[in-house]
């Protein structure tokens, strides 16, 4: 059977719309913070049993249609050499900023990039049902440049945007690294069992739409081109990028994610109905976008949310989720509503849902 969301993904006609929540694995589970009692971050991460039982934490309570590997984002840097520590995020040492640290950078085959997150994905493919998804995901080539460069998450990451001032060429050099970085670990992951990958881009809405169209966009349609030409379904993640959105849309990949600043319904709409990934048109499958921050408000905002969306959004092409990670504090009867609101569509003709 063929997962719903790849259904979905690929613009067939679905009885409902597959579902699954960024960051579902992790924080707002009980199970995970008593887990996380007796385990460090890193542990979890870099123990392929750990991760496995972390990934399927939420599947087994709310029966997702999708799973998303435990990892984070910074994983696959260990393998061009850089040390870090989580605190609680990402903390590297010895940040990668100048050039000759950028050139001395080597990517390495695809079975050398973070080899515990691939053997996850092996211990938790079987756990999943016919018709779930596993999803695997990366950095895109600025998102995870962000960090090297600056060494840890700081506002704006104004020495990485500096330096695409000072030398776009350099700048360029490691986006290219990245990139290839980005599509052999993904490569790796669908290899493991991931059904489809989406590529995270936390921080390319920094940039102007000229500096990213130039500097930027090159680099994650070579990384995506690479994935396709791989046979490897994708999903692009944009997050606080409502400027970049619609250039997002002529990228090669199948579906495109954007936060909830994004009008995803106007964005439908101009787009056209999904048939297929279609580059000439820019069609494509659309994911997302429900504020994270309306779970916090129970239950009953959350069922009359997702439903005014659904009932807005075409079912035809659409994957639902939130417009970034769910919130620490989350109630779990929030997430339990937006399971049963989106459940409940199973059955409801398709042509109710149009824009």
């Amino acid at each position: 059977m063929k997962p719903l969301l790849l259904r979905a993904l690929h613009g067939e006609e679905t009885d409902r719309r597959p579902t699954w929540i960024m960051r579902q694995a992790g924080r707002f589970l009980p199970e995970y913070l008593a887990l996380k009692k007796r385990y460090t971050f890193e542990e979890l991460c870099a123990d392929p049993a750990l991760a496995a039982e972390v990934t399927m934490m939420p599947m087994k309570r709310f029966d997702f249609d999708a799973a998303i590997t435990f990892a984070d984002l910074i994983t696959p840097a260990s393998a061009l050499g850089v040390k870090f520590r989580f605190d609680p995020g990402p903390i590297i040492a010895d940040p990668i900023n100048t050039p000759a640290e950028i050139r001395a950078l080597v990517v390495p085959s695809g079975p050398e990039i973070a080899p515990e997150v691939a053997a996850a994905q092996r211990l938790i493919k079987p756990q999943l049902k016919a018709d779930q998804a596993l999803l695997g995901f990366a950095g895109a080539p600025f998102s995870l440049a962000a960090y090297l460069v600056e060494g840890r998450g700081k506002q704006g990451f104004p020495l990485l945007r500096a330096m695409l001032a000072e030398d776009p060429v350099v700048f360029g050099e490691l986006m290219a690294k990245i990139a290839l970085l980005s599509a052999r670990y993904l490569v790796e992951q669908h290899k493991a069992g991931c059904d489809a990958v989406q590529v995270f881009d936390s921080w390319g809405g920094l940039l102007s739409l000229a500096d990213w169209r130039a500097h930027v966009k090159p680099h994650i349609i070579d990384l995506l081109t690479h994935l396709r030409d791989a046979g490897v379904p994708t999903i692009f993640f944009a997050n606080d990028a409502p400027h970049l959105a619609r250039e997002m849309a002529d990228l090669p990949s199948d579906g495109l994610a954007l936060c909830w600043r994004n009008d995803l319904v106007a964005l439908r709409a101009e787009l056209g109905e999904h048939t297929g990934p279609n580059l000439e048109t820019g069609t494509k499958a659309l994911q997302g976008n429900l504020d994270p921050a309306i779970l916090l408000a129970g239950p009953e905002k959350t069922a009359a949310a997702v439903q005014a969306f659904i009932t807005a959004m075409p079912r035809r092409g659409h994957i639902f989720n939130l417009g970034h990670g769910i919130m620490p504090g989350a109630p779990l009867e929030s997430v339990a509503a937006l399971i049963e609101t989106l459940r409940a569509e199973a059955g409801t003709p398709s042509e109710h849902h149009s824009a």
